[in-house]
């Protein structure tokens, strides 16, 4: 429980948990250097490759990362180290539906992100039966349920829908990514922005 696994480090101050992360995270690199390719890692539900078990740690720091910027309101730059989320969110699409004691459907899909270099990451086959587009910032954020897939500029068909709404990149119990953001009229169509953009235009709104 979160009692047990977290009491430590909630007792601690802020430093004093920085620098314990910093610690653990020279830790866990030491470990996974020493893992063979094939090696296969426990883990809460099925076991995983060594290379796919160290893209799920980077994963979860990236997502919770997104987690304290989202609560600070601030802003961090995509890098094209993305790829190794957005590649595990792929491989994924079956497990999201597993974890729900369901099966994927039987629909292929390729996904053509595009990666903040402007280079596109493809996935799939290229006879897939649909296509998913988009950045893959977004893709990542949905896939970690960091963001719901309204609030994103994919693209994408029936079953890609129905993939983005199931997206679950991380192992545990089903859980549900957020709902979409409020929309906002500004003067024209309506869009969806993000928390700080809305603060942001409700300071300069409320100041003008």
């Amino acid at each position: 429980t979160d009692a047990l696994t977290l009491r430590e480090y909630r007792a601690m101050t802020p430093a004093e948990r920085l620098d314990a992360w910093r610690a653990n995270r020279a830790e866990l690199e030491a470990a996974a250097r020493t893992l063979a390719e094939d090696q296969r890692v426990p883990w809460y539900g099925p076991s995983m490759g060594a290379k796919s078990f160290v893209t799920a740690r980077l994963m979860e720091t990236w997502a919770h990362g997104q987690d304290v910027v989202d609560a600070l309101g601030g802003e961090r730059p995509a890098t094209e180290r993305l790829r190794h989320i957005a590649q595990l969110g792929f491989l994924t699409r079956g497990w999201s539906y597993q974890v729900r004691g369901a099966q994927a459907p039987a629909t292929t899909i390729r996904a053509e992100l595009t990666a903040p270099s402007g280079e596109v990451w493809v996935y799939g086959p290229d006879d897939a039966d649909e296509v998913l587009r988009g950045p893959a910032e977004d893709f990542c954020l949905v896939v970690t349920q960091r963001r719901n897939h309204a609030d994103t500029a994919l693209e994408f068909g029936p079953a890609g829908r129905d993939w983005m709404e199931h997206a679950q990149a991380f192992a545990g119990q089903a859980t549900s990514g957020p709902v979409p953001r409020p929309l906002i009229a500004v003067s024209g169509p309506r869009r969806r922005y993000s928390t700080t953009m809305v603060s942001t235009w409700v300071s300069s709104t409320i100041i003008a």
